[in-house]
């Protein structure tokens, strides 16, 4: 009776210190299974630190009413849970640990399956020139064909890049570090190949910038955060190791609002070219410095990143070339993580081509990121746009000024451009068909970013170092890192589940329409499309008030070439991309 007795308590024990108590203690499995001989006394059972008073607050928050004995009895697992979230809180978890589950856009479309082709550009005219300098915003297409043939070479264009980096990027608050040294070796070494025979493809010899979230083996890699500033990775990400191999010569370092948020950094707000000395206007975020360096002839061009609009929006801020590739196109080992199921990466150029090229030397598996797929992205050029079922939001071309107040400054000449924008791609083949996007609420699907944000960077939430970033406003990182602690967790898969939801709707809209046509920034299907990764081109299409407007061209889950095509048309019937920012003034 006596061991019997003892047993019973030693079960109780076990019970108010839970599993976590078990594993922490490292007792033996068949010590669960033997009656304990001698017991001592088990020390009584410690208070708890969640009273039902802290139960019944939060039951408000998270959406459910409880009884007091339900209160009661949840108590103790709650207070044990408690234990196990600070045990967790213990184990060192790296910041680029990705979490045990993966997201995945729907699969391609079947005819997308195909043997991959070589890489090949429309055709190139090679630009005029006197001087090297006037080569700053040349496309990769025509500064490919000036290296191929060495009428120019790597190394002086790489000198003329970094000269200007270093007169204009104080200026435009756009560089975190000049990779001088490694920018002249890499140039050198095309030089030398491509002299001796050996072509790598359109990238080889082209200089470019990198945000400063890439992992660089024995460079900075700030992630344009005060906390950061001297942080020093000791590999290149895939991207970086990617471009390497294609031949392109990595010139600097880019600014990033800090942990991928707006177009404020430890160094400032970077600005934009158009507008260099307006600090209100900036670059917009997150990726401001490969939008401004780009928009600017400091770079042949540049990589970013996009979780909710930051290759989007700074690519139409500064009247560039923007793409967002489908989720998974191009692996992200090496880069920051900010949302794991929504960051993509992706070309910030002069042109589509240009995005083109570069997304061909960096998409595909690469045995480290595993959400990559491994549809091929097969370029074509020359693809009639009449063939492809083109759709528009027409709604979001004709917008309403709302009540009955005066129209916003620059509306009527921005809904004239909207107008003669889509005139030029009917004029070029396009048959426009007007669409809605799925009637869906997306607006409370956002926090999952902000969930895996906060998850992401919880240990500088909770040690304070947070306190050191410079914004520090209600919408900043510090603030939503705080704020989405209080998130429950059965909340957020729920959103993520609603997410699924969404994708199947899009699927449905996508399986009539290869691409469909919006305005840039400001359309609603930026949300949407960035939950359920589709990609989208985007390239200006006019200015109002000096600043460029942009417009933007979205297709099929893995179906990059039908909207790059379809902008290339618009491209080609206009003038836009080659109009750029004087900063001499």
């Amino acid at each position: 009776m006596k061991n019997k007795t003892n047993r019973r308590s030693f079960v109780k024990l076990l019970s108010s210190i839970g599993a976590a108590g078990i594993a922490a203690t490292k007792l033996p499995l068949n010590v669960l299974g033997q009656t304990p001989s001698p017991t001592p006394s088990p020390s009584p059972t410690p208070a708890p630190r969640i009273t039902k008073e802290m139960m019944h607050q939060a039951e408000k928050l998270i959406g459910i009413e409880l009884t007091d004995a339900q209160e009661a009895m949840a108590l103790a697992s709650v207070d044990r849970n408690l234990d196990a979230y600070e045990a967790n809180r213990k184990i060192d978890v790296p910041l680029d640990t990705k979490p045990a589950i993966a997201f995945h856009p729907m699969r391609a479309k079947q005819e997308l399956y195909v043997p991959k082709t070589k890489f090949r550009f429309g055709k190139v005219e090679p630009p005029q020139f006197n001087q090297i300098e006037d080569l700053a915003f040349a496309t990769v297409p025509q500064l490919a064909e000036l290296i191929r043939t060495r009428r120019i070479s790597s190394t002086e264009l790489t000198k003329m890049y970094l000269a200007r980096l270093k007169k204009y990027g104080p200026k435009l608050l756009c560089v975190v570090t000049l990779t001088e040294d490694l920018a002249l070796k890499q140039a050198a070494a095309a030089d030398g190949e491509i002299k001796r025979g050996k072509y790598r493809g359109p990238l080889q010899g082209i200089p470019w910038g990198a945000k400063d979230l890439f992992a660089t083996k024995g460079i900075k890699t700030t992630w344009g955060a005060e906390p950061y500033r001297d942080q020093v990775i000791d590999y290149d990400s895939t991207v970086v190791e990617r471009l390497n191999e294609a031949g392109a010569v990595l010139v600097a370092k880019l600014s990033m609002g800090a942990l991928a948020q707006g177009a404020r950094w430890f160094g400032g707000v970077t600005r934009n070219p158009w507008q260099p000395d307006e600090a209100q206007t900036g670059s917009s975020g997150s990726s401001a410095g490969p939008a401004a360096a780009t928009a600017a002839g400091l770079v042949g061009f540049s990589i970013g990143t996009e979780t909710l609009g930051s290759i989007v929006s700074p690519s139409s801020r500064c009247g560039v070339t923007g793409l967002r590739p489908t989720y998974g196109r191009v692996s992200r080992y090496g880069a920051m993580g900010l949302s794991w199921t929504m960051d993509k990466i992706g070309p910030i150029c002069r042109g589509v081509e240009d995005c083109a090229a570069a997304l061909h030397a960096l998409y595909g598996p690469d045995g480290k990121d595993i959400t990559v797929g491994d549809a091929p992205f097969n370029w074509n050029p020359d693809t009639n746009i009449s063939t492809l079922r083109i759709g528009y939001l027409k709604t979001e071309f004709e917008p309403n000024i709302g009540g009955t107040g005066q129209p916003p400054a620059g509306f009527e000449q921005r809904r004239a451009l909207y107008k003669d924008a889509l005139a030029v791609l009917e004029k070029a083949g396009a048959k426009l068909v007007p669409i809605e996007l799925p009637k869906f609420g997306v607006g409370s699907l956002r926090f999952i970013l902000s969930a895996e944000a906060a998850a992401a960077f919880d240990d500088i939430t909770r040690d304070g170092r947070v306190n050191e970033l410079s914004g520090q406003a209600p919408f900043d990182w510090p603030n939503t890192f705080r704020t989405s602690r209080f998130i429950p967790a059965v909340e957020y898969l729920r959103a993520q589940r609603a997410r699924t939801l969404l994708m199947h709707e899009m699927e449905k809209l996508m399986s009539q329409w290869d691409v469909f046509v919006s305005p840039a920034p400001g359309s609603a299907s930026l949300l949407v499309t960035n939950l359920t990764g589709h990609p989208a081109v985007v390239l200006p299409c006019g200015f109002v008030n000096d600043l460029p407007i942009a417009i933007m061209f979205t297709g099929g889950v893995y179906d990059e070439v039908s909207p790059l095509r379809v902008a290339l048309a618009f491209e080609r019937a206009t003038k836009w991309h080659t109009m750029h920012p004087d900063l001499k003034g």
